[in-house]
């Protein structure tokens, strides 16, 4: 689907992006790769790494804008919806800009999609979507009611937009492991409650969940990775295992443990090998058997949390990632 395909993806020089690209070029050597996002110095870093790659192109632009994502959507086959505010307490103090990016970005994004005709459209989630109690939470559980409805406000036009949801992407800069590793010479990491629980996903499983959305999609979506989970304290002790920890507690709208599945979506949510998939209720599409194929629809009490979790992280997987990932946690 994507060999020789024309791809922008938004918020193109963050983490993700950073990986899906070089992911992408390799596996399916596309026509274009177009990096769409507003910060000009992490799109000159990014060109470095890409420099001489005629297939590799930059546009300066916000999803606010939506005139200007017009323009950007030029001759694009796919879109990967990657640009977002994101850091929980930054939402928090700063609702509006959040609310502009996340909620009004995917309108614009969604609008400028079936004007321009794009095939498909996968737009990254959060675990914070699912029963969300901060802000960024609940712009990204309106993203992705936007995007599922989109299937339907396409009308005649041939655009399928699609959802995936995952957790704590490992490294990710302005993660926790980058964040525990810059501490461990202070001897004391601080530790927001020693109950808490975090799901687990590395850059390359989230871009690999992209590819499948992209093959997989009928439209309306939200594919949900099957990952692990990790306590903050094996977290802590995989990154700094002789520092002590001193508890601060939790910051502004943050959980103990993350929802990515909730038991109002069981009814509508089958499961994978790799995967689960929650179908929309809207116009009946969680009975499409086009969409379910082989999936097993999962008990009507099912809940998918990172502290009920089935699959855990050793401490010591963990800390053989770090050592052969050392040089890029953080950097991307």
């Amino acid at each position: 689907m994507l060999n020789n395909a024309s791809i922008l993806i938004t918020g193109g020089t963050g983490s993700f992006g950073n990986t899906f690209v070089p992911m992408t070029l390799a596996k399916y050597n596309p026509k274009r790769l177009v990096i769409y996002s507003r910060d000009e110095m992490k799109q000159w870093e990014m060109a470095q790494r890409f420099n001489g790659d005629p297939r590799v192109s930059f546009i300066i632009g916000d999803v606010r804008d939506k005139d200007r994502l017009t323009r950007a959507l030029d001759g694009i086959d796919y879109v990967v919806h990657a640009a977002a505010t994101k850091i929980v307490p930054t939402a928090e103090y700063n609702p509006f800009e959040c609310v502009k990016t996340n909620i009004n970005g995917a309108m614009n994004l969604i609008d400028a999609c079936v004007d321009r005709g794009i095939k498909g459209v996968v737009a990254l989630s959060t675990d914070k979507a699912s029963n969300p109690i901060n802000l960024y939470g609940a712009t990204k559980l309106a993203s992705d009611k936007l995007f599922v409805a989109a299937n339907a406000y396409a009308g005649t036009h041939k655009s399928r937009f699609a959802v995936v949801r995952y957790g704590n992407v490992m490294g990710s800069r302005g993660s926790v492991i980058p964040f525990f590793l810059s501490l461990a010479d202070t001897g004391v990491l601080p530790i927001t409650d020693p109950k808490m629980t975090r799901f687990m996903i590395t850059l390359e499983q989230g871009v690999e969940l992209v590819w499948h959305a992209f093959n997989d999609m009928q439209g309306g979506e939200i594919y949900v990775k099957k990952i692990p989970s990790m306590t903050i304290l094996d977290l802590a002790n995989a990154t700094a295992p002789k520092a002590k920890h001193k508890v601060i507690g939790i910051r502004p709208g943050e959980k103990i443990h993350e929802q990515m599945i909730g038991i109002e979506d069981a009814p509508h949510t089958y499961a994978y090998e790799g995967h689960f998939k929650i179908l929309p209720m809207i116009h009946n599409w969680s009975a499409d058997p086009v969409r379910i194929k082989n999936g097993v629809k999962v008990s009507e009490n099912f809940i998918y949390t990172s502290d009920n979790n089935t699959e855990w992280m050793p401490v010591a997987e963990l800390q053989e990632w770090i050592e052969v990932n050392q040089s890029k946690i953080g950097a991307i």
